[in-house]
This record gives C-alpha cells, sequence and structure tokens, in this order.
C-alpha cells in the first residue's frame, strides 16, 4: 500500500534551496483513488489513540487533516502563520528549515479536557510540529501527530521524542523516506 502511494509522490531536487529534495504531493492528490486510500489509511493509522479535535497545520495539513476530521467526526482547529486569522489569537514564535516564522491559532478554542491530534503532510525536521505541540500544550492534551510523509534522515521524530511528552507510538506516518 505504502509504495503505491509512494510512487504518486514526485521529488524536485533543489527546491525550495539547493540541497532539499522537495516531496510534492500533487500527484497523488490529483489521483482520486490513491487520495481516498491515503485519508482512509491515515483514518486506520489513529484509529486507537484518543483525540477529540484535529490541530491542521497550514497549509497542507488542512487537505488531509480537515478530510480527517469530517470522517471521523472530530473538530477541527487551523494553525496559521501570522496574518490568517482573524480574533484574539494564541502564537508560538519558531526557527524552521528555511527561516524564523510564527504559528497561530485562535484563543478559546480550546479546551482543558480536549485531546488534540495534530496533523501536517510532512514530518521533516520537526520545527513546525513542535511549535504546534508548544502551542497546544498549555491549553489542552496533545495525543498525537500524523503524517503521510516522514523524511527519516532529518530526524524530525528524534526531535518530537526529546523536546515534547509525545511517545513514539503517538507518532504515525504512512510513508517512510530513508534518504
Amino acid at each position: 500500500m505504502n509504495n503505491k502511494l509512494k510512487d504518486l509522490i514526485a521529488e524536485f531536487p533543489d527546491f525550495p534551496t539547493v540541497g532539499v529534495s522537495f516531496k510534492d504531493i500533487s500527484p497523488l492528490l490529483n489521483n482520486p483513488e490513491s487520495f481516498n486510500l491515503a485519508v482512509n489509511e491515515m483514518c486506520k493509522a489513529v484509529k486507537g489513540l484518543d483525540f477529540n479535535k484535529i490541530l491542521v497545520i497550514e497549509s497542507r495539513g488542512f487537505i488531509f487533516g480537515s478530510v480527517i476530521a469530517y470522517k471521523m467526526k472530530k473538530g477541527l482547529i487551523m494553525c496559521r502563520k501570522p496574518g490568517k486569522l482573524p480574533g484574539k489569537l494564541l502564537s508560538q514564535k519558531y526557527q524552521s528549515e528555511y527561516a524564523s516564522s510564527e504559528l497561530n491559532i485562535q484563543s478559546g478554542i480550546l479546551e482543558a479536557n480536549d485531546r488534540i491530534l495534530i496533523i501536517d503532510d510532512v514530518l521533516a525536521t520537526g520545527y513546525t510540529v513542535q511549535a504546534a505541540y508548544e502551542l497546544v500544550k498549555s491549553f489542552a492534551k496533545v495525543s498525537g501527530c500524523l503524517f503521510l510523509i516522514e523524511l527519516d534522515y532529518l530526524k524530525g521524530r528524534e526531535k518530537l521524542l526529546s523536546n515534547t511528552s509525545l511517545a513514539n507510538e503517538t507518532i504515525v506516518s504512512l510513508i517512510n523516506y530513508q534518504s
């Protein structure tokens, strides 16, 4: 199954910068059967986790997270970059692979008894998802993280395990790249 999905992910060397091999999910999304398979497999992969809301990271995390929230009947929280959400915001600054950035969620959207599943398309170095985790942890419990792709060679999982209270089994990826 993972090879079928992996075959539909295009690679673009030296994008967006020299030395980076960008994993493009556009061909997978353009194939309805494969997109459906990816979403269904992602839902199955987290069926055993205890969560009531999904936090999706801008922007490609929205693609998978919104469909999974719909299918699993869970609340959806958008985690966005500055200037994209109205109202009072909670924010977390971080350093990504490419630059400094910030993530925001709307204030009051989390409750103390919420259990959050964080979803993004790719786990690379872990900086972005770590920022999302930090943003949520003061207000609710993070139950786990779900990714379509994990770039093992960038050691994002190790970063999350060493800097969060997440356990290895609560970080789930469908497709892994060793190099």
